[in-house]
């Protein structure tokens, strides 16, 4: 089978670029031909198809104001990105399309290439976030609250709440694009989506995609594996000083604010708010991997509390490759604390697939990875006193507690984020799409 895999970077940028090259990888694993669209970059993989990836664009990088106008123009629908798609199209031939990100830089223009309206080449997508239902992407208002007012397709509500980096003029925008891709009927055009959680699914099917969508948990790849097999540590609970991990972006919807305070409120070292008079064991300390926005908040955060917090918060910078996975595989829990609807995060699925059990609030798709009492506990989102009860529940387990949890972590892996097993399934989803009728497809296209 020929597949063309469209996704606007070509470089392992986040989430969505891991899945998209391990996805390339497993295709050609199976003997499938694989070509790629995308968008020219410098730290771009070298690819054949390149020739055919669009121009750089950059919406939010320090370029002057003329060139910012220029490129907005392209935000919405690109004749550059729909004039290469369609040469592209015409060289390949592929049997299936599959894009991942593309609003923007790319955009859903390239599924008007005359190609396709005569062929109708199937087409999957996979929603790596909620564009198809959030101007904003992250189903956040711009109070920073969980929103879901855009489900009845009337996308103004992103302008009232100044949704989009708390402006008028980029909620404007965002709007704008909304609207024009429901009105120009672009996601009619996509025959199947795939949801990474379930409870992407229910989003989706509540914001009017029921019927098309499907849900196919996030896997890791062979050498993801290998990775997490190589830096898991079985014994840690007896040679390790205990610690919970953070690692991700700063940010504020990330929670990494509320972790902190819950850390200090739960050893004692800012106003109790947990249960009785427990406190962390004083060796249990706080590891923080990563940068961002937020990095300054929390350093002011640790220093008002003290020395005894500086020490037992430590802030360790970005790290990536073998020095980031040795840091998850000698955590005694990770913890995702977010405070939006994250999907299906890699970080999460790398934490199990290290033996390390997960400490998840229970929002969006991170309850799917967090069996409670096996590969973890869960906590309410944004609520420090219970995430600060859920610190000291974790560091009271014993030593065979532990050992079990960790078993439980390696099982939930094997059974539910196999590449060998996403792959097939993604298989017959490719198939199911090669056989919709041609009928239907013209009907959805008069639309």
């Amino acid at each position: 089978m020929r597949i063309l895999l469209v996704n606007k970077y070509f470089y392992r940028k986040g989430g969505a670029e891991t899945y998209f090259f391990a996805l390339a990888e497993g295709l050609k694993a199976l003997g499938h031909e694989v070509a790629f669209f995308s968008m020219q970059h410098p730290n771009n993989e070298p690819s054949y198809w390149s020739k055919y990836f669009v121009s750089e664009k950059d919406y939010v990088g320090k370029i002057s104001a003329f060139k910012k106008v220029k490129e907005a123009a392209t935000l919405v629908y690109s004749f550059e990105a729909k004039r290469k798609f369609e040469a592209l199209l015409e060289e390949f031939q592929p049997d299936i399309i599959h894009i991942n990100n593309v609003h923007r830089q790319l955009t859903l223009s390239i599924l008007d290439a005359p190609y396709l309206k005569k062929h109708r080449v199937p087409v999957v997508y996979t929603a790596h976030d909620y564009i198809l239902l959030c101007p904003a992407y992250t189903m956040v208002d711009g109070s920073g609250k969980v929103c879901d007012d855009c489900l009845d397709c009337h996308f103004f509500h992103a302008v009232k709440k100044t949704c989009v980096k708390g402006s008028k003029a980029k909620s404007g925008l965002a709007f704008l694009e909304a609207e024009f891709l429901k009105n120009h009927h672009s996601y009619d055009k996509i025959d199947k989506i795939i949801a990474p959680s379930e409870f992407m699914k229910h989003k989706l099917d509540e914001g009017g995609y029921a019927g098309r969508t499907v849900a196919m948990q996030n896997f890791l790849t062979t050498s993801q594996m290998d990775m997490a097999h190589k830096v898991a540590n079985t014994n840690k609970f007896n040679t390790v000083e205990p610690y919970f991990l953070f690692f991700g972006r700063l940010s504020k919807e990330k929670g990494i604010l509320t972790l902190v305070r819950a850390f200090l409120r739960a050893a004692g070292l800012m106003n109790s708010g947990v249960a009785g008079s427990k406190l962390l064991p004083a060796n249990w300390t706080l590891h923080i991997v990563g940068d961002g926005p937020e990095r300054q908040a929390i350093e002011n955060l640790i220093k008002s509390a003290g020395p005894e917090a500086e020490r037992r918060i430590k802030l360790l910078g970005y790290k990536t490759g073998e020095d980031l996975q040795r840091e998850v595989g000698n955590a005694r829990f990770s913890v995702l604390c977010s405070e939006w609807r994250e999907n299906m995060p890699y970080s999460g699925l790398e934490s199990l697939a290290a033996q390390t059990p997960i400490i998840g609030a229970n929002i969006g798709g991170i309850p799917e990875l967090v069996v409670e009492g096996k590969t973890g506990f869960r906590f309410e989102s944004g609520q420090l006193d219970d995430l600060a009860n859920h610190l000291l529940q974790a560091s009271a387990l014993n030593g065979d507690e532990y050992a079990v949890m960790q078993q439980e972590c390696g099982d939930y892996i094997n059974r539910r984020a196999q590449q060998s097993l996403y792959i097939r399934s993604l298989g017959e989803l490719y198939m199911r799409c090669l056989q919709i009728p041609t009928q239907q497809r013209d009907v959805e296209e008069e639309k």
